[in-house]
């Protein structure tokens, strides 16, 4: 059976996960894709083609991508190319203490190029990234023309 696991399942958004795809046969060619909707509903993704190992893993940190949204050995590669399906937006997150960005990562079996959405992963699970950790507190900074948002922790 296919898995994918992103470790730690909820981290900040500036540290580092790994991810991992275990249960493909040996040399099998995978896409795993990465997407997420901002706040405003607009989808976000990318997308890398691995070929399993000898065990049959992949995992981004170890295995290059041999093409997709990038190639080479990129860890956070995943995180790092997630691109607008409408041209000219930003992912930007506004609500930085109250929720995180839920990605969900998928496992499809081949080159996948598209997102057919009749074409159903061999494995997919989400992870969340957090902007703000547990207590830091938020203050809004308003003097003359300078805005900003001081964040003190716990």
């Amino acid at each position: 059976m296919v898995e994918v696991t992103v470790t730690p399942q909820s981290s900040l958004a500036d540290r580092p996960v790994q991810i991992r795809v275990r249960g493909l046969p040996p040399s099998q060619l995978v896409t795993l894709r990465a997407w997420l909707k901002d706040e405003q509903g607009e989808c976000f993704q990318s997308r890398a083609f691995f070929r399993a190992d000898a065990a049959g893993e992949v995992d981004p940190g170890r295995h290059a991508a041999v093409g997709g949204s990038y190639s080479g050995v990129w860890p956070m590669g995943l995180f790092w190319f997630l691109q607008p399906d409408t041209l000219f937006r930003r992912l930007v997150k506004r609500d930085v203490a109250g929720s995180p960005f839920r990605v969900r990562l998928e496992v499809f079996d081949g080159l996948c190029l598209g997102t057919d959405p009749g074409k159903q992963p061999l494995a997919s699970c989400e992870a969340e990234r957090w902007y703000v950790g547990p207590g830091v507190q938020r203050v809004p900074i308003r003097e003359g023309r300078v805005r900003g948002a001081l964040f003190l922790p716990p």
